[in-house]
């Protein structure tokens, strides 16, 4: 099962321009499971997930199209979702109305005609992911839309151990997002015995690339002042990471050390304007016979987890008066680059022409962390 760190309320900042058209983590998919509903808010839209009896995901508006009422107050069968109101049933995966009980024989309805607004939702990696588009796009059917591939984190093998954890987060996305390709943070957020210490700091050098739709910290050697890394060293393998920022929010890791292999995908999904959930989902072999190592990686992927939403909860004080704020260079160019690649894809998107990259070639970049 997932862990689940709590937070609490705070006021927020401004809101931020959120990227549709594209693929979010509503919610855990285990929770899926017979005929129970499920409730979630993605994006600021109110949704009601669910598994069919064939195995299905759906994702529906939480809306009755009648008269608004919740979908989720009502009844579900395995196959049609009913509302509770007037009795309505809908087939949650197109959102096609099937029955308006109040019809009679006189009525020239055609309650077939009549859709609810239902999302594309597929399952990866435990998770229901929700296709969110554009605001008054029209009704998207997965069978009938070239959509792009639902994401996933990569694996190396068959045998390999997972875990997943979440965040809430009283930020907007961007400023979730910023904080997670932060890298000089580390030692000062995450400093204890088991990650970084300050005195560790020491300049490095990375070497950046553009990949389609976000950049690359292209493979390199990971860095000696973390001890988790250094673990790896029992292998005698040399050691490389990879790290891919792909709009609208998510972090690939791979960690490579001969044919061992640890990964991650980690994403900032926007709950509603003012806040958003933090996801990470590993998967790896190293140490894959050693007992208790989920139980050891999730309890300490949990502090540092806890880490990043504490700080986050701090900053939130500090953003609710929208203070003007300052990126430098180099250690925040990756935050810089996200707001290009980001304003990019919008404009891409108003103008129907091909996204720009704002990157036109390799970059190298060094800070101290």
């Amino acid at each position: 099962m997932a862990t689940k760190l709590t937070t609490i309320a705070t006021p927020q900042g401004p809101s931020a321009t959120l990227i549709y058209n594209d693929w979010y983590p509503a919610m855990r998919s285990e929770s899926l499971q017979g005929k129970e509903l499920q409730t979630a808010m993605l994006m600021g839209i109110p949704l009601v997930l669910g598994r069919k009896a064939d195995g299905r995901l759906f994702a529906m508006r939480d809306s009755c199209p009648h008269r608004g009422i919740p979908l989720s107050c009502g009844w579900f069968d395995g196959q049609q979702l009913t509302c509770k109101y007037h009795g309505w049933a809908f087939e949650p995966v197109t959102g096609q109305c099937k029955e308006i009980p109040s019809l009679t024989s006189h009525d020239a309805l055609n309650a077939t005609r009549i859709y609810g607004t239902a999302f594309p939702c597929e399952e990866r990696d435990g998770y229901a992911w929700v296709y969110v588009p554009e605001p008054g796009s029209g009704r998207v059917r997965a069978d009938e839309s070239v959509l792009p591939p639902v994401p996933e984190t990569p694996k190396f093998g068959p045998r390999f151990r997972s875990q997943h954890l979440t965040a809430e987060l009283p930020c907007n996305v961007d400023h979730g997002i910023i904080g997670l390709m932060d890298p000089a943070h580390g030692p000062f957020v995450h400093q204890s015995w088991w990650w970084r210490k300050q005195a560790s700091i020491h300049e490095k050098e990375k070497h950046f690339e553009p990949i389609e739709q976000g950049f690359r910290m292209s493979s390199h050697a990971p860095s000696a002042n973390s001890a988790p890394y250094k673990l790896l060293g029992v292998y005698g393998e040399p050691i490389t990471t990879t790290i891919d920022f792909v709009l609208p929010n998510r972090r690939y890791e791979t960690i490579r050390a001969g044919n061992k292999w640890f990964s991650s995908l980690t994403t900032v999904t926007p709950t509603v304007a003012n806040a958003c959930r933090i996801d990470v989902y590993a998967a790896w072999n190293v140490f894959y016979s050693v007992p208790f190592v989920t139980t050891i990686a999730t309890f300490f992927g949990k502090r540092f987890v806890e880490q990043d939403q504490v700080t986050m909860i701090q900053q939130a004080e500090g953003l609710k008066y929208d203070p003007t704020l300052m990126l430098i260079d180099d250690a925040d160019r990756p935050a810089k680059w996200y707001f290009a690649l980001k304003q990019a894809r919008l404009e891409a998107a108003v103008s129907g022409q091909p996204m720009r990259h704002p990157m036109d070639g390799p970059v190298t970049l060094r800070w101290r962390s």
